[in-house]
């Protein structure tokens, strides 16, 4: 099947829009709400019989700051400047980092929020200072990353960004896009469930200009006269391309996403002369806490080593874990601190004792290896130091209350959490670049379609997603309203 239909093949077509929005998440909603915000007639395309896309499976922390702070920062009494935001994000990402779309965010993402509440999003004046993945206290304001770790903590000022729907706990996701739906359909979009893309229709100077779509068991062709969005989620959910990209992973990975995560806009971008790029990056999410007390427990690998500070993110442990040998990684734990975690149901206890030696014994790790690591960072807890990883003194405490226990976080035993980050490459604008760096006229991309600002597990926080993808949507749509009718 071509992905790429020559416009002179096409005999006529069933209809004609301004714009097409493929996918009905959150870039996808997001683009259609500019679209028609200018006034342009906005065709909404959605292979399943509802919208709402991975956004709506999402807890919804929306990561946001600068520019002094979001309205609801402000309201709290915290500041948080651009130049403090921007420096995270790219001590975040280092070398994969998109300078421009970073800068295009940061100087955006404050006034997003404000756009957001103005949906009809509702946001309480509420902080949730404590350490957990989702607030289950009804605030709306929360620490979702590594904001308040080494290495990030030594340089940037730590700033509460994750931004979550009141009383909403896991299901923020469902209310943003409940109101984002809503919004659309009184926006006066067209908006057509059930129907699947399945080719990109190409003009003779090169410009995509509509689509083919399968609907009822039939194909139609759609004109776009002003661009096509693809906002068609990412590639978890396509076993051939997750295996090609991410093999180290599909082993053991819990898949996350809906079940239109299979990389279509992706592929057909690429078919289009798009470039994909981050493809081999994920998610990996090992979430030791809460409860929070889990934190003062040590990871080691299966040379008995620590090799992370434990008091990051989640998805910067799955990161590192990921990189140890056999993605092997437990947690070492006195039965003062020991509890179970809550997001993990497959952890087992691997080895007790009532000396530490017993525990590595037990364990069959190298004699005298867990002992030693141990012994040190007990002596320097014992201090308020950790001299190789850096833990926050809040989470520092000697481990000295037997029995003792060593828990198996392996990444093949846990099964974690993962989805995709890679996807093509585009001007924060949206419009989608060939491999030269040329655009693909006519095609924007936004979402998990497109590469965004989270292009690397290890510096991801909790909500980076749902913000790049309705913030970038909203600019690919903004970017076709002001092109609209230039040749």
């Amino acid at each position: 099947m071509s992905r790429i239909i020559p416009r002179a093949q096409v005999e006529s077509f069933t209809g004609s829009f301004d714009a097409i929005v493929c996918g009905f998440g959150g870039a996808g909603a997001c683009a259609a709400l500019e679209l028609r915000a200018a006034g342009l007639e906005v065709l909404v395309l959605e292979r399943f019989s509802a919208g709402g896309g991975s956004t709506r499976l999402s807890a919804c922390e929306m990561y946001l700051g600068g520019s002094g702070g979001t309205s609801l920062q402000r309201d709290l009494g915290i500041a948080d400047s651009s130049e403090n935001f921007e420096r995270y994000l790219l001590q975040c990402f280092g070398a994969f980092t998109d300078r421009a779309r970073v800068r295009a965010f940061v100087d955006g993402a404050a006034g997003h929020f404000d756009w957001l509440e103005g949906q009809g999003v509702p946001y309480r004046r509420s902080l949730f200072a404590g350490r957990d993945v989702v607030t289950l206290t009804g605030d709306s304001l929360q620490y979702t990353g590594n904001e308040r770790a080494w290495p990030f903590a030594a340089s940037v000022t730590p700033v509460p960004r994750g931004h979550l729907p009141e009383d909403a706990g896991h299901d923020g996701g469902k209310v943003l896009m409940d109101v984002l739906m809503q919004r659309v359909a009184e926006a006066g979009a067209d908006i057509r469930c059930d129907h699947r893309v399945t080719a990109l229709i190409r003009d003779d100077s090169g410009r995509i200009c509509g689509v083919e779509v399968k609907a009822d068991n039939r194909l139609q062709h759609i004109e776009a006269r002003s661009g096509i969005i693809l906002a068609m989620g990412g590639f978890i959910m396509n076993e051939e391309l997750t295996a090609q990209h991410i093999p180290q992973l599909t082993a053991f990975c819990t898949r996350h996403g809906n079940p239109g995560d299979r990389g279509d806009g992706i592929l057909l971008g690429v078919a289009a002369g798009g470039n994909a790029i981050h493809m081999g990056q994920a998610f990996v999410g090992v979430a030791h806490y809460p409860p929070a007390q889990l934190t003062y427990g040590i990871f080691v690998n299966a040379q008995g080593q620590r090799f992370i500070n434990e008091d990051v993110y989640l998805a910067r442990l799955g990161a590192a874990i990921a990189n140890q040998t056999d993605m092997r990684a437990c947690m070492f734990i006195d039965n003062q601190y020991f509890a179970r975690p809550d997001y993990h149901q497959t952890t087992e206890i691997i080895a007790t004792g009532d000396t530490v030696a017993e525990v590595e014994e037990e364990a069959g790790l190298p004699p005298g290896s867990l002992q030693h690591t141990v012994a040190y960072y007990n002596e320097q807890a014992a201090q308020g130091a950790d001299p190789l990883f850096h833990k926050s003194p809040d989470w520092l405490a000697p481990l000295v209350t037997p029995p003792y226990a060593l828990v198996d976080y392996s990444l093949p035993q846990l099964q974690p959490t993962c989805f995709t980050l890679g996807g093509l490459d585009t001007l924060p604008t949206g419009e989608v670049l060939t491999v030269d760096g040329e655009i693909v006229p006519g095609l924007y991309a936004a979402g998990r379609s497109a590469a965004g600002i989270p292009r690397t597990g290890a510096g991801y926080a909790s909500g980076m997603s749902v913000a790049d993808a309705t913030f970038f949507g909203r600019l690919a749509g903004r970017q076709i309203a002001a092109s609209a009718g230039q040749p």
